[in-house]
């Protein structure tokens, strides 16, 4: 098992900034992969970054402006959200995805909300 708890989100003004965490606990060492997803209000939830051995992914409405990187040692991800726009405000996820014995897992956080004020 693997739980993840997010940290970092808030009330910022367009064009500030935001830190999230996500830090992982228990069985970190079949993570694979680690990602951020968002559920704005009425809409689907979407994949905004994600981290792996291999590289990073953002989606395009942030690219440029998020930053996700992982700490190993610390077993924790983040995602540096800079020039935020109102249009960012969701409930953000941490995922982790657990590679064991050739099946995936996929663990959620609870999610912190972050709001953006115009």
């Amino acid at each position: 098992q693997v739980q993840l708890v997010e940290s970092g989100g808030g009330l910022a003004q367009a064009g500030g900034s935001l830190r999230l965490s996500c830090a992982a606990s228990g069985d970190t060492i079949c993570i694979s992969a680690m990602g951020w997803y968002r559920r704005a209000p009425g809409k689907e939830r979407e994949l905004v970054a994600a981290i792996t051995k291999s590289g990073t992914y953002y989606v395009d409405s942030v690219k440029g402006r998020f930053t996700i990187s992982r700490d190993n040692a610390k077993n924790t991800a983040y995602l540096q959200m800079n020039n935020l726009k109102p249009k960012d405000t969701a409930l953000y996820y941490c995922n982790a995805d657990c590679l064991r014995e050739a099946t995936t897992y996929y663990y959620w956080g609870k999610g912190t909300l972050v709001t953006v004020s115009s």
